[in-house]
Protein backbone atom coordinates (compact mmCIF):
# COMPACT_ATOMS: atom_id res chain seq x y z
CA UNK A 1 0.00 0.00 0.00
CA UNK A 2 1.53 3.32 -1.01
CA UNK A 3 1.47 6.49 1.01
CA UNK A 4 -0.08 9.48 -0.72
CA UNK A 5 1.16 13.08 -0.76
CA UNK A 6 -0.65 15.72 1.24
CA UNK A 7 -2.38 18.64 -0.41
CA UNK A 8 -0.53 21.77 0.81
CA UNK A 9 -2.40 24.64 2.42
CA UNK A 10 -3.92 26.88 0.98
CA UNK A 11 -5.06 24.50 -1.80
CA UNK A 12 -8.76 25.18 -2.46
CA UNK A 13 -9.62 21.48 -2.04
CA UNK A 14 -9.02 21.93 1.71
CA UNK A 15 -11.85 24.52 1.69
CA UNK A 16 -14.25 22.48 -0.46
CA UNK A 17 -16.84 20.12 1.05
CA UNK A 18 -16.25 16.53 -0.09
CA UNK A 19 -18.81 14.53 -2.07
CA UNK A 20 -20.94 11.89 -0.35
CA UNK A 21 -20.23 8.23 -1.04
CA UNK A 22 -23.18 6.22 -2.37
CA UNK A 23 -21.80 2.69 -2.26
CA UNK A 24 -18.62 1.10 -0.89
CA UNK A 25 -16.51 -0.41 -3.67
CA UNK A 26 -13.15 -2.16 -3.83
CA UNK A 27 -11.70 1.08 -5.25
CA UNK A 28 -12.85 2.95 -2.14
CA UNK A 29 -11.46 0.23 0.12
CA UNK A 30 -8.10 0.67 -1.67
CA UNK A 31 -8.23 4.43 -1.00
CA UNK A 32 -8.94 3.70 2.69
CA UNK A 33 -5.95 1.30 2.78
CA UNK A 34 -3.72 4.01 1.28
CA UNK A 35 -5.10 6.51 3.79
CA UNK A 36 -4.27 4.22 6.73
CA UNK A 37 -0.74 3.74 5.37
CA UNK A 38 -0.36 7.52 4.90
CA UNK A 39 -1.75 8.26 8.39
CA UNK A 40 0.57 5.71 10.02
CA UNK A 41 3.59 7.11 8.15
CA UNK A 42 2.82 10.62 9.42
CA UNK A 43 2.40 9.38 12.24
CA UNK A 44 -1.07 10.62 13.03
CA UNK A 45 -4.38 9.54 14.52
CA UNK A 46 -6.66 10.38 11.61
CA UNK A 47 -6.85 11.37 7.98
CA UNK A 48 -9.63 12.66 5.71
CA UNK A 49 -9.59 12.00 1.98
CA UNK A 50 -9.49 15.70 0.93
CA UNK A 51 -6.13 15.98 2.74
CA UNK A 52 -4.67 13.78 0.00
CA UNK A 53 -6.74 15.34 -2.79
CA UNK A 54 -9.54 12.76 -2.91
CA UNK A 55 -12.78 14.74 -2.75
CA UNK A 56 -14.94 12.04 -1.18
CA UNK A 57 -16.35 11.80 2.35
CA UNK A 58 -13.87 9.15 3.47
CA UNK A 59 -11.96 9.24 6.75
CA UNK A 60 -9.80 6.93 8.83
CA UNK A 61 -9.11 7.20 12.56
CA UNK A 62 -6.75 5.19 14.75
CA UNK A 63 -6.01 6.58 18.21
CA UNK A 64 -5.03 3.19 19.64
CA UNK A 65 -1.69 2.76 21.39
CA UNK A 66 -0.77 -0.38 19.49
CA UNK A 67 -2.06 0.82 16.07
CA UNK A 68 -3.76 -1.45 13.58
CA UNK A 69 -7.22 -0.50 14.92
CA UNK A 70 -8.18 1.99 12.18
CA UNK A 71 -11.86 2.74 11.78
CA UNK A 72 -12.81 3.37 8.14
CA UNK A 73 -15.72 5.76 7.68
CA UNK A 74 -17.72 7.10 4.73
CA UNK A 75 -20.14 10.00 5.17
CA UNK A 76 -19.54 10.28 8.93
CA UNK A 77 -22.00 12.45 10.82
CA UNK A 78 -22.20 13.32 14.49
CA UNK A 79 -25.49 12.26 16.03
CA UNK A 80 -24.69 13.27 19.58
CA UNK A 81 -21.90 15.20 21.29
CA UNK A 82 -21.22 15.30 25.03
CA UNK A 83 -21.56 18.54 26.90
CA UNK A 84 -18.25 17.80 28.62
CA UNK A 85 -15.44 19.40 26.64
CA UNK A 86 -11.81 18.39 26.13
CA UNK A 87 -8.76 20.42 25.05
CA UNK A 88 -6.23 18.90 22.69
CA UNK A 89 -3.40 20.29 20.60
CA UNK A 90 -4.31 19.71 16.97
CA UNK A 91 -2.24 19.98 13.82
CA UNK A 92 -2.42 19.00 10.16
CA UNK A 93 0.17 17.66 7.71
CA UNK A 94 -1.40 20.06 5.18
CA UNK A 95 -0.01 22.98 7.19
CA UNK A 96 3.16 21.67 8.84
CA UNK A 97 5.07 23.34 11.62
CA UNK A 98 2.12 24.72 13.59
CA UNK A 99 -0.51 23.48 16.01
CA UNK A 100 -3.17 24.94 18.29
CA UNK A 101 -5.15 23.94 21.37
CA UNK A 102 -8.71 23.23 20.26
CA UNK A 103 -11.67 22.56 22.55
CA UNK A 104 -14.15 19.94 21.36
CA UNK A 105 -16.74 17.63 22.93
CA UNK A 106 -15.06 14.83 24.89
CA UNK A 107 -17.32 12.15 23.39
CA UNK A 108 -19.39 11.81 20.22
CA UNK A 109 -21.74 9.28 18.68
CA UNK A 110 -21.12 9.01 14.96
CA UNK A 111 -23.09 7.32 12.17
CA UNK A 112 -21.16 6.26 9.07
CA UNK A 113 -20.98 3.77 6.25
CA UNK A 114 -18.35 1.17 7.17
CA UNK A 115 -15.99 -0.88 4.99
CA UNK A 116 -18.64 -3.61 4.62
CA UNK A 117 -21.03 -1.03 3.17
CA UNK A 118 -23.26 -1.13 6.24
CA UNK A 119 -24.53 1.80 8.28
CA UNK A 120 -22.86 1.81 11.69
CA UNK A 121 -23.19 3.92 14.83
CA UNK A 122 -20.25 4.10 17.18
CA UNK A 123 -19.29 6.04 20.29
CA UNK A 124 -15.87 7.68 20.38
CA UNK A 125 -14.26 9.12 23.52
CA UNK A 126 -11.14 11.17 24.24
CA UNK A 127 -8.52 11.30 21.49
CA UNK A 128 -10.70 9.08 19.26
CA UNK A 129 -13.54 11.63 19.52
CA UNK A 130 -11.22 14.56 18.88
CA UNK A 131 -9.79 12.90 15.78
CA UNK A 132 -13.21 11.96 14.37
CA UNK A 133 -14.42 15.55 14.80
CA UNK A 134 -11.22 16.87 13.20
CA UNK A 135 -11.74 14.58 10.16
CA UNK A 136 -15.40 15.55 9.81
CA UNK A 137 -14.27 19.20 9.74
CA UNK A 138 -11.93 18.35 6.84
CA UNK A 139 -14.77 16.62 4.99
CA UNK A 140 -16.83 19.80 5.34
CA UNK A 141 -14.03 22.02 4.01
CA UNK A 142 -12.85 23.31 7.38
CA UNK A 143 -9.47 23.27 9.07
CA UNK A 144 -8.85 22.98 12.82
CA UNK A 145 -7.65 26.59 13.01
CA UNK A 146 -11.08 27.79 11.83
CA UNK A 147 -12.14 27.10 15.43
CA UNK A 148 -9.73 29.76 16.72
CA UNK A 149 -10.41 33.46 17.18
CA UNK A 150 -9.44 35.61 14.18
CA UNK A 151 -6.41 36.95 16.03
CA UNK A 152 -5.12 33.48 16.99
CA UNK A 153 -5.84 32.11 13.50
CA UNK A 154 -3.95 35.00 11.85
CA UNK A 155 -0.98 34.45 14.19
CA UNK A 156 -0.96 30.71 13.45
CA UNK A 157 -1.05 31.25 9.67
CA UNK A 158 1.72 33.87 9.90
CA UNK A 159 3.84 31.41 11.87
CA UNK A 160 3.09 28.68 9.28
CA UNK A 161 4.20 30.95 6.42
CA UNK A 162 7.40 31.75 8.30
CA UNK A 163 8.03 28.03 8.96
CA UNK A 164 7.40 27.18 5.28
CA UNK A 165 9.89 29.79 4.08
CA UNK A 166 12.77 28.18 6.03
Amino acid sequence: MPTRPYVPWPDKRLRTPADRVNVITDDLRKIWDDMVETMDAMPGVGLAAPQIGVMLQLAVVDASDERGQAVRMANPEILHASIQMRDHEEASPNLPGVYAKITRPRAVTVRFLNAAGEMEERDFVGLWATSVQHQIDHLQGRMYFDRLSKMKRDMLLKKARKWASK
